[in-house]
């Protein structure tokens, strides 16, 4: 009998997943734990392994396609029925394989059938607020939530996203288009006339990526959530450059780990966050909310996306400890190997554009945060000292911070007092 292979839950608050691409083709044989397909989610993507050794019997989920978790969204055979089973999958397309069955999505019925069945008179589902008609609307669980929170019947918001998806973006403009005299006008589903998007001779139409979509509803979100403000400071960074240099092969031979620029910045910001725990907080309503621990994200700039994982606890770590955590991080980040735990939880980022020449930037608030530290280039350049001119490796740091909580006193205070720390580094890395 084959192994169904499910669409895993990558955390609590995980309701669904993209399958964004298969590793495998039907017919093909697979070892238990070897990579079968990559996903997307609200928090991280990763690759899932197969359960069990076999050959892939078929695939019931097709690339893009959205399905809750738990869902089956293919099937292996196991030891001799995947000998017997192999020839016949590699000639079978995967939707003849399987008789049209429902798999179950957030919020959703889809199945693998090109007619869908025509959706039953609208009566009310009591439990989730929503009538069966809105319960075949493609959207997600949170997206379903806050049209409750907000009184928006989700049958008159145009979806933006893959196959007329509904995204968060999608539903806060509607919310925000409501706001406004014309907005009364939308109270009625609107018939809107769309014309297709042709690419001509020298253009080329590339649909948006999972995590991609995410990320510009996140940053989107966060502009129009946090008043920003950004100050920028100059950084002589030439006592941190020369100890990274002397320091730099001891690490990789003594302790087998790579050193960068990062855990220095890192160490900076805690000591600041602990001078200014304001910037360490986030906003609940009209409360300010003063978080105890220090969970340090860093932003990892990979080449689908952006991702940043947060190193817990970063208070309670070594130098050396925090290094080993940056590297680790950025390593399995690359390579999809991130929990959700590790993705989510922060209190404060970092975000180091610096790494591509920018000299400095005015970042965007991770959410549900209400700071960001960017770094700057490191670069030598003539500065005035004593009233005569040196050479200096200078950076330049820049804080984005929310100026519903945050003054712009405290902000430039919190970084006097990163600069201070970087300029007067102190700290032995290995002790």
């Amino acid at each position: 009998m084959p192994t169904e292979v499910l669409m895993p839950q990558m955390g609590e608050s995980i309701a669904e997943g993209t399958v964004t691409r298969w590793l495998k083709k039907v017919g093909d044989p697979i070892g238990k734990d070897e990579p079968l397909f990559e996903i997307s989610t609200e928090k991280v993507d990763a690759e899932i392994p197969s359960p069990v050794s076999g050959v892939l019997a078929s695939i019931l989920v097709r690339e893009g396609q959205t399905v809750a978790v738990r869902a089956v969204v293919a099937h292996i055979e196991t030891n001799s029925a995947a000998e017997s089973a192999a020839p016949q999958a590699a000639t079978v397309p995967p939707v003849q394989q399987q008789k049209p069955a429902i798999v179950p999505s957030a919020g959703r019925v889809e199945q693998n059938h090109p007619l869908e069945p025509a959706p039953p008179a609208r009566t009310a589902l009591p439990e989730s607020g929503l009538d069966e008609e809105e319960q075949h609307v493609r959207t997600s669980p949170l997206v379903r939530r806050l049209a409750k929170e907000h009184g928006v019947d989700l049958l008159h918001v145009e979806g933006t996203g893959s196959g007329g998806r509904i995204t968060k973006e999608d539903l806060l403009a509607y919310v925000e288009r409501q706001k406004t005299p014309s907005g009364t006008a939308l109270q009625t589903p609107a018939v809107r006339e769309t014309v297709p998007r042709v690419a001509g001779a020298r253009e080329e139409i590339v649909p948006m990526s999972p995590i991609r979509k995410k990320i510009a509803e996140h940053m989107v979100l966060s502009r129009r959530t946090s008043a920003h403000v950004t100050t920028v400071f100059q950084v002589d960074m030439t006592r941190v450059v020369e100890i990274y240099r002397r320091e730099k092969e001891r690490f990789e031979k003594k302790e087998n780990t790579r050193l960068t620029y990062t855990p220095f910045f890192v160490r900076a910001a805690m000591d600041g966050l602990r001078r200014f725990p304001i910037l360490n907080s986030s906003v609940a309503g009209d409360n300010i909310v003063y978080k105890k621990d220090i969970h340090m994200g860093i932003a990892v700039a990979l080449e689908w996306g952006l991702i940043v994982p947060v190193i817990r606890h970063a208070g309670e770590k070594s130098f050396l400890g925090l290094t080993r955590a940056v590297n680790d991080l950025a390593d399995r980040a690359r390579t999809k190997k991130l929990t959700v735990d590790e993705v989510q939880g922060g209190t404060f980022t970092i975000t180091n554009f610096g790494l591509f020449g920018s000299l400095f930037a005015m970042p965007i608030i991770n959410q549900p945060q209400v700071a960001i530290l960017g770094v700057g280039s490191i670069a030598k350049v003539p500065v005035v000292i004593n009233d005569a001119i040196a050479i200096r490796s200078i950076a330049h740091l820049s804080l984005s911070y929310d100026h519903r909580v945050i003054d712009g006193a405290v902000a430039d205070q919190f970084m006097a007092a990163v600069k201070r720390y970087l300029e007067n580094w102190e700290e032995e890395l290995l002790a």
